[in-house]
């Protein structure tokens, strides 16, 4: 008998998962890795920047995962939709969820319903060409932009907004968000966040770029620095991040019609417009005790777009305990959900960490899986999925599916681009298939 993993997601969590598993039982082992689009990545795809395009070379060692002997990709089929979690632990001996965190939290502010009011998963997948967000309507209209969050999607976010078409076309951003791009009004970036630069979740890479923008010029208020000597206090990361922002608080105005402003301690309070985001009401914090205390000081910031980028939410699952508290599903430190049901990457642990944090993860789930005795059982593995998919009509794609996508993409690319994606499914299917 051969031991049978079904994991449920194909990004980073799912494949680092899949790797641990062949280290693991080598020969001994079927892996299914699972995703409900017939393009596997996950935020390798759709949540890294594009203009950052060395990371995702990455994929060359999941594409490496994936095309070893006994380990499959199974695409567009959703769980829930088409199987249940149930019916995969009937099929298999071990079911990993690594299906990530794809909802925004909410701001959870007055007006933030408005139109113009979005969240990053919504924007960074609109500029990405996933084709849940595709088709977001992305109004660039006002000369302000808003982006709510210190950490380093509301830097990616603010250096879509700002940078050329010129730096953007020879990435991979979705044909749609680079002609809106194009066409953009935005001249003011905000950059929001309830405490100071010492507090801040920037990485040095991240914010050092910014000071290199072609028509984008950042600013930070001087005031909203500690001491300098105070800067010795913070790791060496941390400390070249400061460094950049203090760099940032000294430069010319010069004559780049775009800016990059860093609200520091402004706390978000309101979206306030007339049938849309007009503008969004920040009140003024203090440190204490290293938390954010508002000061009663309130200032208004224009803008017809705010991206919230406050984190995010895993999915709920039928049949699967999750925590609203949470916002993931509870686990043990080794990723156990349940019997011989466990949880790896952001579905495991939030959204935090690096793409390479998911690696231990993975590791760990499988570790877990040794120490619960996980072994072949006789169960009908992926012939047992394949049998029960056809039952309910459903269509699954395959790696090599992904492989004509992936062609069809590169061929279809703008001068210089690597790809331009496909935001269809339907289209995608007609080219996998």
């Amino acid at each position: 008998m051969t031991l049978s993993i079904a994991i449920v997601g194909a990004g980073p969590a799912g494949y680092y998962t899949a790797e641990a598993a062949q280290k693991q039982w080598g020969n001994d082992v079927r892996i299914d890795i699972i995703d409900r689009l017939p393009t596997p990545y996950g935020l390798i795809r759709a949540g890294v920047a594009p203009d950052h395009q060395s990371i995702k070379a990455v994929t060359k060692r999941y594409e490496g995962t994936n095309l070893a002997p006994g380990t499959r990709l199974v695409g567009n089929v959703m769980l829930g939709r088409d199987v249940s979690v149930q019916e995969l632990l009937g099929l298999y001996d071990a079911v990993v969820l690594s299906v990530g965190a794809p909802h925004d939290k909410p701001i959870g502010i007055p007006g933030d319903d408005l139109p113009g009011v979005i969240g990053s998963a919504a924007f960074v997948g609109w500029y990405n060409g996933h084709p849940d967000h595709a088709g977001l309507n992305v109004d660039l209209s006002h000369h302000g932009a808003a982006i709510i969050g210190n950490g380093n999607v509301a830097i990616d976010c603010a250096r879509v907004l700002a940078k050329t078409v010129d730096e953007l076309s020879t990435t991979d951003i979705a044909d749609h968000a680079l002609k809106t791009l194009a066409e953009s009004s935005v001249r003011d970036v905000h950059i929001i966040g309830r405490r100071g630069p010492h507090q801040a979740s920037f990485t040095t890479k991240e914010a050092g770029e910014l000071g290199h923008l072609v028509r984008a010029h950042p600013v930070v208020r001087p005031g909203d620095f500690p001491p300098e000597a105070e800067d010795a206090a913070l790791d060496p990361g941390q400390r070249k991040m400061v460094t950049h922002l203090r760099g940032f608080a000294g430069l010319p105005r010069g004559d780049k019609p775009v800016t990059i402003n860093f609200e520091f301690f402004r706390r978000p309070v309101a979206v306030e417009g007339h049938g849309k985001a007009e503008r969004l009401i920040v009140e003024t914090t203090r440190l204490e005790n290293g938390q954010a205390v508002g000061t009663g000081e309130l200032h208004a910031i224009p803008c017809g777009l705010v991206i919230a980028c406050i984190g995010y939410r895993t999915a709920e699952i039928p049949g699967v305990n999750w925590s609203d508290k949470l916002g993931r599903f509870p686990t043990d430190d080794a990723g156990r959900i349940a019997p011989a049901l466990y949880a790896s990457g952001w579905a495991r642990r939030g959204p935090s960490g690096t793409i390479g944090t998911n690696r231990p993860d993975g590791f760990s789930v499988v570790a877990a899986m040794v120490e619960d005795g996980i072994a072949a059982s006789g169960k009908a593995g992926p012939a047992g999925l394949d049998a029960l998919l056809a039952t309910r009509a459903v269509k699954a794609s395959d790696f090599a599916g992904w492989q004509k996508i992936e062609a069809a993409e590169v061929a279809a690319a703008r001068t210089g681009a690597p790809r331009e994606k496909l935001v269809d499914v339907t289209k995608m299917l007609q080219i996998a298939l």
